[in-house]
């Protein structure tokens, strides 16, 4: 379980991630999504303790990360964004350096390494230095790493880099296998690596946490639009005529429909706004046929958009704020590779 207060990372007066406070349970697998140089990889390297936070605190199954660091990292498995892996060591003699480093008793790390390199697939390169693989390989050896012991809490910073889709595929399926009485972070910038396997998502800009919920739940917790879209039997220009007495009607568009004679409409509302009794008596007061109707709230890559986009026109429309220089993201990159640099030498 993963409490999150307050959390707060400034370099200098730039701003790279803003009071966010979440609480994650075990047995779910939480999705934290946003664009490049949104703060998430921060965020990550905050609650593992490869960072200090300017304020806030992190609480790993109840124990301080900054205060309790030994006890609190003891329950992490860590996949940051660039693979902490020593090119000179082959894969197996690796992933048992990082058993004993995660104190894995000395009778126990066989089995324990052995595990991890099947469950990962890299049984087939055990003996390969890794500075001979793939990107692909050092992305699942990096997974292997992390799993070792299978922690309480595991933590994966863009665990699909590099892999091919057949991988992507498999990497997708063994995080699911993991759940079970853990709790699972998993960031991206990717829509459908976080619809495949969260449970909740979590959407982040610009360092704040903008909505945080079930994936089937996000769009009524946001506001999101509402639409109706239907097949009729009339023609394009009668439509606004048709509709004109239906109040609480946003936006229509028309295109051709795809039999002869109809037109499709879709028709957007404000989010929790039922309009398809009045517009079914609208039509049928206009004796228009009504082949289809049905219902649609935005979908999720509607809403990041949405959320995202207007969150970048509110900072770049105060003038006061610490984010709205492009300098912080290249500034927070750079740190983030040099602290995820640092920490596979520790």
């Amino acid at each position: 379980m993963i409490e999150v207060k307050g959390l707060t990372k400034k370099y200098g007066n730039k701003t790279a991630v803003e009071n966010l406070s979440f609480r994650l349970d075990k047995d779910k697998i939480y999705g934290l999504l946003g664009p490049n140089g949104a703060g998430k990889s921060t965020t990550m390297n905050i609650m593992t303790g490869y960072l200090a936070a300017s304020s806030g605190t992190v609480l790993i199954d109840g124990f301080d990360i900054l205060r309790e660091p030994y006890r609190a990292k003891k329950n992490i498995g860590y996949l940051p964004e660039i693979p902490p892996v020593y090119p000179d060591m082959t894969v197996k003699e690796y992933l048992f350096f990082a058993a004993e480093l995660k104190g894995i008793a000395k009778n126990e790390r066989k089995t324990a390494v052995f595990d991890v390199m099947e469950k990962t697939k890299v049984s087939d390169v055990a003996d390969r230095l890794i500075k001979n693989l793939s990107k692909g390989y050092k992305q699942r050896i990096g997974l292997a790493q992390a799993l070792i012991g299978y922690p309480d809490v595991i933590i994966l910073d863009e665990p699909t880099v590099g892999l091919d889709p057949k991988q992507i595929m498999e990497m997708r399926e063994l995080i699911k296998s993991l759940k079970a009485g853990r709790t699972i972070v998993l960031s991206s910038h990717i829509l459908q690596e976080i619809s495949a396997v969260c449970d909740h998502i979590m959407i982040i800009s610009k360092g704040r946490l903008l909505a945080s919920d079930r994936a089937e739940n996000i769009s009524s917790s946001i506001e999101g639009k509402k639409r109706i879209e239907i097949t009729a039997k009339t023609k394009a220009e009668d439509v606004s005529g048709i509709l004109s007495g239906v109040e609480g009607i946003e936006k229509i568009e028309n295109t051709e429909g795809t039999e002869e004679g109809t037109v499709k409409i879709v028709i957007s509302s404000p989010a929790g706004v039922d309009l398809r009794e009045k517009i079914f008596f609208a039509f049928a007061g206009a004796s228009v046929p009504v082949l289809e109707m049905r219902s649609a709230s935005d979908s999720l890559e509607d809403i990041y958009l949405t959320l995202t986009d207007t969150e970048t026109e509110t900072t770049e429309e105060s003038p006061g704020d610490p984010t709205e220089e492009t300098g912080v993201e290249t500034t927070k990159d750079t740190d983030i590779e040099t602290s995820g640099e640092s920490g596979a030498e520790k």
